[in-house]
């Protein structure tokens, strides 16, 4: 069930012309895109999805193995320098790896990050498209998250997790609920009570971010934008912490910038979509907070 699938192997060698159809490259990725280039920061990128799918992986030829989706999940356009570039999987289920790297060539895994993650490596990586589908080894699908990293120690962002509620986790449900809101809207700030903190240090979703947070998410926005910045705040006597997961995947945090020990995350131009938002504390303990969304500032 591991490793690598040899650059040696061509693409026509190793698919059928079912494969062909069912793993279409062409396709938008389910998760969205990114552009990376070597140094990028934060690292990991990290991207929250449902891995799996109805496809068996294992079409594209051994060690390829689990349960894919026709389009990929995830495109990375990479700029390499001299950094390897690492795909890896964190889940509570048995999740696997398939990658069709800028060669044109298929990578797979099993269970090289960890009992239940999987981890694909490029040590020369070349320049180009970087097509990623996260699968399920036991068939069905499950929440994941995937880390792209030039980190050969995973301990060094607390990639390591194999489950146990050990992962920050934009695929749960949100703890304090969820809100549709459109630019302009009243009443203006929107405010949310709930108690702030958790298990899991925020560093692993961004290595810059700070603070202790749960897996799920306290909040969850689906945001119509216009031309009014957003801006995402909490008020508590307790030294609180932001952690954000934007529509495009990416991940904004902040501690104090809202004054005093409060957190603020400012978007000046901000996307729709749908905006993950965690409350964490700067300790261990719990508080209770109010979370502020407000276009006015």
């Amino acid at each position: 069930m591991k490793r690598l699938l040899g650059a040696t192997v061509a693409v026509a060698a190793i698919m059928g012309a079912s494969a062909v159809a069912a793993q279409d490259y062409s396709l938008s990725p389910n998760y969205g895109e990114v552009r990376l280039s070597s140094g990028f920061s934060p690292d990991p990128h990290t991207v929250s999805v449902t891995a799996g799918g109805t496809i068996d992986a294992a079409k594209l030829g051994s060690p390829c193995s689990g349960r894919i989706s026709d389009a990929p999940d995830v495109q990375v356009t990479y700029s390499p320098g001299s950094l390897p570039l690492i795909f890896r999987t964190a889940s509570d289920s048995d999740t696997t790896l398939v990658v069709n790297a800028p060669d044109g060539q298929w990578y797979c895994d099993d269970d090289g990050f960890t009992d239940l993650g999987a981890e694909v490596r490029f040590n020369s990586p070349r320049s180009g498209n970087y097509d990623v589908w996260i699968g399920t080894f036991g068939g069905g699908t499950a929440a994941a998250t995937l880390y792209v990293t030039e980190l050969n120690d995973a301990s060094d962002y607390g990639g390591g997790n194999s489950g146990g509620g050990g992962t920050i986790n934009s695929g749960l449900t949100a703890t304090y609920g969820e809100v549709r809101l459109n630019s302009g809207f009243t009443p203006d700030p929107h405010r949310v009570s709930l108690t702030a903190g958790g298990s899991i240090e925020a560093s692993t979703a961004a290595r810059d971010c700070s603070g202790m947070v749960a897996a799920a998410p306290d909040y969850q926005i689906t945001y119509s934008a216009g031309s009014l910045p957003l801006v995402i705040r909490t008020e508590s006597g307790s030294d609180t912490t932001l952690l954000v997961n934007g529509p495009g995947g990416e991940w904004y945090c902040d501690d104090d910038s809202g004054g005093g020990t409060n957190a603020q995350v400012r978007l000046n131009k901000p996307s729709s979509g749908v905006y993950d938002i965690w409350v964490g504390t700067f300790g261990s303990d719990t508080a209770s907070a109010s979370l502020l969304i407000t276009e006015v500032p």
